[in-house]
């Protein structure tokens, strides 16, 4: 692993032609090739957030963004899990630091997959908790030696918290079968009455207000970006790659073929729309999230409004591309449903990837646009 981030996407880069290759056979089969997961840990992506101090190489979430959208190109289900399993050791590294021993000591390097949503009870009892429930959505899971859930122990906010949970203690049930990411294998998970101790949890509400006991040892500004908008960029950036990826192939075809068989303003148009959608995209998450760092650095909390406007805008982002790439499935014509092109394949994953709830437009404009007319917004972990 390297700690340049330029060298890191030059070598996610190099991996393109062969996730590509393997692109519809993982689709098929419902899960990302374990080879290909190798190679990208083996390109320090996984680490990029994790703490020097732990092994990691301590980086900026765009910098995982970046990896992301360039697997994206190849295939989103790919990019995905590096969007989801590249973020949450940043998680991890809020917890208390036995935590962080019990990851990543003596060198550990497993990955980490997640199901946020309150899903399970967890009963407090003396040192920690037993928690149990069923969660839903878990991306990466086979591929991973723990699990980060969401649990409740009383009434929220103050009641609900994440919790780590190593791969003896969860069950993988084989839920995954869906029309887009396909390979994301992101299946139920269970746990059963498993004891949780009290350094492997975190109030989720701490995480709304920017701290966490793991802040004492990894000090880094890093540490005290808003957890919610790091991991919506996670589940956003992988749909921005994957619609470039589309449009470099509908690109190349055509040049290949000579151009269209008849002029087609339509288009040129909806060609130029795309590459438009996806360098909009890309600048306004460096800009957000430069701006975010610039706050952690001076130690300020940024302002709900643009916590706010941050998370509709990668939201959004997912939304255009779902769009364009429509546009640009309907444009290739008849020739574009077959099989020999991943075009119906880039179209379902997309859209896939905008029905997670962190991608949910509506829902973010109106929080966005309340707190701008003057109406509160309650605390969310998710921000």
């Amino acid at each position: 692993m390297t700690p340049d981030p330029a060298e890191m996407l030059h070598q996610a880069r190099a991996l393109i032609p062969t996730i590509a290759g393997r692109a519809a056979e993982a689709a098929r089969h419902g899960g990302i090739h374990p080879e290909t997961v190798v190679a990208l840990k083996k390109t320090g992506v996984f680490r990029s957030l994790q703490p020097k101090r732990w092994g990691g190489l301590e980086l900026q979430p765009t910098d995982v963004y970046d990896v992301e959208m360039a697997v994206g190109e190849a295939d989103m289900s790919a990019a995905w899990l590096v969007g989801v399993l590249g973020i949450i050791p940043w998680a991890v590294a809020l917890f208390d630091d036995r935590a962080g021993e019990d990851v990543w000591g003596g060198g550990k390097s497993d990955l980490i997959c997640c199901a946020l949503r309150r899903a399970g009870q967890a009963t407090p009892v003396d040192g920690g908790f037993r928690l149990t429930g069923r969660w839903a959505y878990t991306s990466g899971c086979q591929h991973a030696g723990w699990a980060l859930l969401g649990g409740g122990s009383g009434p929220p906010p103050d009641g609900d918290w994440l919790l780590l949970v190593p791969r003896q203690d969860f069950e993988i049930l084989d839920t995954w079968h869906v029309a887009g990411l396909k390979a994301t294998g992101s299946h139920d998970v269970v746990v059963k009455d498993v004891f949780v101790p009290r350094h492997r949890a975190h109030r989720m509400v701490d995480l709304f207000d920017l701290s966490g006991p793991g802040q004492a040892a990894n000090t880094a500004p890093l540490y005290r970006l808003p957890f919610g908008l790091v991991f919506a960029g996670g589940v956003s950036n992988a749909a921005v790659g994957a619609l470039q990826g589309m449009l470099d192939r509908i690109v190349a075809d055509l040049r290949a073929r000579g151009g269209p068989s008849r002029p087609n303003p339509d288009l040129d148009f909806i060609v130029a729309e795309a590459a438009t959608t996806v360098d909009e995209a890309k600048t306004m998450v460096r800009a957000n999230f430069a701006r975010l760092l610039a706050y952690a650095e001076r130690g300020e909390k940024p302002p709900i409004e643009f916590r706010l406007q941050v998370k509709y805008q990668l939201s959004l982002n997912t939304e255009r591309c779902r769009l364009a790439a429509n546009r640009l499935l309907e444009a290739t014509g008849a020739s574009g449903l077959y099989d020999e092109h991943p075009y119906g394949r880039i179209v379902a994953d997309i859209t896939m990837g905008r029905r997670h709830i962190t991608n949910s437009v509506p829902l973010h404009a109106r929080d966005w646009g309340q707190v701008m007319l003057g109406q509160p917004r309650r605390h969310d972990f998710m921000l």
